[in-house]
């Protein structure tokens, strides 16, 4: 499979692009970027194109991964689709539900494959845990807490300048990280049943869920270095179960994500992680994000 990705930032350069080069399966052909020179710095680093016209990556390529802010990789992927494009998403989708639908719309009418990038999802040992909860059934409760250090006074991380996460939060970066672990294991969400703001970016959320289970989630891109970290624990009739440190890095998870859309590229079957779940993720962050901002006006 030919691929094409389109984007040139830290996690561009970090994930994505080493993970196409190494992925036996496809044939890394260029780089697009919204900054000619740093396509052509990321596209010299792997011995590909650097492309101008994002349209003549689309006609070289089968499909395309995506490391942009969501509101212009909605709008892109839409293109891609449209070009014929197999999508190799990141998270979250989009942050408007009109932009999310527009991409299921369009993927769905080419007939071309997506896979959103939920890092959790592809990961092998914290994948493996996610099939067997949902297996068990039965579960009370949940908590998910997804703690960042990323606007902390001491971070130094290259994400911290991101115009986008500064704005939207962790609601919107890590909060999909959360959800993809907990719907399918405890079900869609039936309501946020609330939405409170705590220091800095951080957000507590209530989810009622449609299998009766309810679950709390604890968000934050500004928590201390030292109190960072993911956890969810789940309790119910079988006990109590934690999810696993997984020991795979971003690009070997990437690269399980691109073996998902060959897959679903080459049997026509959909991924769990496409985008018409991502876009479902999308509507419930939507819906948080509004009870907030009536609860602090």
């Amino acid at each position: 499979m030919r691929i094409g990705l389109l984007g040139t930032g830290p996690w561009a350069a970090m994930a994505h692009a080493p993970a196409l080069d190494e992925h036996p399966g496809l044939d890394f052909v260029g780089v697009w970027g919204r900054r000619p020179d740093a396509a052509k710095a990321l596209a010299d680093r792997y011995g590909v194109r650097a492309y101008d016209d994002v349209d003549a990556l689309f006609a070289d390529v089968d499909a395309v991964a995506v490391a942009l802010p969501p509101a212009i990789q909605a709008d892109l992927a839409v293109r891609a689709a449209r070009a014929g494009c197999h999508l190799l998403l990141d998270k979250p989708l989009a942050t408007t539900v009109e932009q999310g639908r527009a991409v299921v719309d369009a993927a769905r009418e080419a007939g071309v494959a997506s896979v959103v990038f939920f890092t959790t999802r592809f990961v092998t040992e914290t994948a493996a845990w996610i099939t067997e909860q949902a297996g068990v059934g039965g579960w009370f409760t949940a908590r998910a807490q997804w703690l960042g250090a990323l606007f902390g006074s001491d971070s130094d991380s290259p994400f911290a300048d991101s115009p986008w996460r500064q704005e939207k939060g962790a609601l919107w970066d890590v909060g999909p990280h959360a959800l993809s672990v907990l719907l399918p294991v405890l079900g869609d969400v039936r309501r946020v049943a609330a939405a409170v703001p705590g220091p800095g970016d951080t957000v507590q959320l209530v989810l009622d869920h449609t299998d009766g289970a309810s679950s709390s989630l604890t968000l934050s891109l500004s928590a201390p270095a030292a109190a960072a970290g993911a956890g969810v624990e789940l309790r119910g009739e079988s006990g109590v179960t934690v999810l696993p440190e997984g020991t795979e890095n971003a690009v070997t998870a990437l690269v399980h994500a691109a073996d998902a859309l060959l897959t679903a590229a080459g049997t026509g079957e959909a991924d769990p992680c496409d985008a018409a779940f991502a876009l479902r993720v999308t509507e419930i962050l939507v819906e948080a994000e509004a009870l907030l901002e009536s609860t602090t006006h």
